[in-house]
């Protein structure tokens, strides 16, 4: 059975508070305060629904309470309640961000209905709130797995760049996640509450991408039977995300670098100019420097993009961020597909990071995926990787396979490549660090985490 709405009525006359509380206890859990300092010492110790409050009362009155209680971490909904003669009183409220007033003496039905109202209000502004949690929850930092000083730098301008409005072009090969950073830079954004816009432009023709971006007026062309809005106008106070800018068409360019100049355009077919505030976010897996040396990329449109650049490193230059993907990716997937993975065994956890991972990310993340749906036991083995990638997992010095039967936490399977790695060198660090695909600093940084600070015997 669902607990009842919560309302906090406040008004320092007993008969009014108490007459409001008999009238509404069947449908609401009913508190009580007697004037705004105690309103809030009641909202301090839990949350509610819904504010009842007196305009006027003695001391802390309802203009003065109403922005203390909006400044709550989960604020109710506040209505207003004034004699006929201040009025102007619950307008002066309602501009502070009150949801309505009532005169009174109070109708009771007119109170149910906005009651009820403001319940509905509220329920859909708790589910916005939940879904920007989700969203943030996906699409955040929080979510891009890398410690790796390569990673941090990322993580580090991805901060700096999203409170701005610039121009942001991600470069990266496929499947280092640039669709993700991305989106971390809008979520971070002072756009967050607005669009976030993508579009693959590689998936599109030319006729098709200019309508997909720009929209058109209906009879443009054939099979263009009504007006439609373009990703530029859909992303009106928010983001747009232009992956594989590098494939688009010069004509496709000429309009784009418009948009960035002038922040306008007109529809295919169209006359009307359309003014447009949207933040533009490209990516490419390709070299647009290159490309406009060759004449394949507008050198004014290079320039506009090339305002802030963030390089994504492909897995093999970060392969100390291996075992916390695998980690990552083993929980999501286990969680998601039913399955009970506790570990993954060293050795299957060195070939994993023996792997060139052409793939990257996306390769990784399938790779363990598929792991965990053939897997027939509680942990990952070395048999349980793909041959493919089991075959590619020989390295010069490779380590020797873990004893039969031992299952170790992905830190302590780390910890256990760094040792052999040492072991291998001599002792040597910048060797060491060589063969196990990381710097020497994020070697020390781990050394110092697992307390490895004598050499191996």
């Amino acid at each position: 059975m669902n607990a009842k709405p919560s309302i906090l009525i406040v008004d320092d006359e007993k008969n009014a508070r108490e007459g409001l509380a008999r009238a509404l206890q069947r449908q609401y859990e009913i508190l009580l305060a007697e004037n705004g300092q105690r309103a809030l010492e009641v909202l301090r110790g839990r949350s509610v629904d819904i504010l009842l409050s007196d305009v006027r009362m003695p001391g802390m009155d309802g203009l003065n309470l109403l922005p203390r209680v909006l400044a709550l971490p989960h604020p109710p909904v506040c209505i207003m309640l004034t004699a006929y003669g201040s009025i102007e009183l619950a307008v002066e409220a309602m501009k502070q961000g009150a949801y309505d007033f009532l005169t009174k003496p109070i109708n009771l039905d007119r109170l149910d209905i906005l009651l009820k109202r403001a319940l509905r209000t509220r329920d859909v502004e708790l589910e916005n709130r939940a879904l920007h949690e989700q969203l943030d929850a996906k699409f955040g930092l929080d979510n891009i797995v890398g410690s790796s000083a390569a990673m941090q730098e990322v993580f580090d301008t991805v901060r700096q760049v999203a409170g701005t409005r610039a121009t942001v072009l991600i470069e990266g090969e496929s499947g280092t996640g640039k669709e993700l950073i991305a989106h971390a830079i809008h979520r971070l954004s002072p756009r967050a509450k607005g669009p976030y816009v993508a579009v693959h432009c590689a998936a599109l023709s030319t006729n098709l991408l200019e309508s997909e971006l720009f929209g058109h007026e209906k009879g443009a062309f054939t099979g263009a039977t009504e007006r439609r809005k373009g990703r530029f106008e859909l992303a009106d106070g928010g983001s747009l995300f232009l992956d594989e800018i590098g494939e688009i068409d010069a004509s496709i360019q000429v309009k784009i670098l418009r948009v960035l100049e002038e922040r306008n355009f007109e529809r295919v077919g169209g006359q009307e100019t359309i003014e447009t505030d949207t933040r533009l976010i490209a990516a490419t897996n390709r070299n647009l420097r290159a490309m406009v040396e060759r004449g394949q990329f507008r050198e004014d449109l290079f320039y506009r993009l090339f305002v802030v650049v963030i390089r994504i490193p492909p897995l093999r230059e970060r392969r100390e961020d291996i075992p916390a993907l695998v980690q990552h990716f083993l929980q999501q997937s286990a969680r998601e597909n039913g399955r009970v993975i506790e570990s993954v065994t060293p050795d299957a956890l060195q070939a994993l990071a023996a792997h060139a991972w052409p793939g990257n990310v996306r390769e990784l993340r399938n790779a363990v995926e598929r792991m965990v749906v053939l897997s027939k036991g509680d942990r990952i083995t070395l048999r349980d990787i793909p041959p493919e990638i089991r075959d590619s997992a020989a390295r010069p010095g490779g380590a020797a396979p873990a004893a039969a039967g031992a299952t170790l936490s992905i830190d302590d399977a780390e910890k256990n490549l760094i040792i052999r790695a040492l072991k291998a060198t001599g002792g040597n660090r910048t060797k060491a660090a060589e063969q196990l695909g990381i710097s020497r600093r994020t070697l020390h940084r781990k050394l110092h985490e697992y307390n490895l600070t004598e050499p191996p015997e």
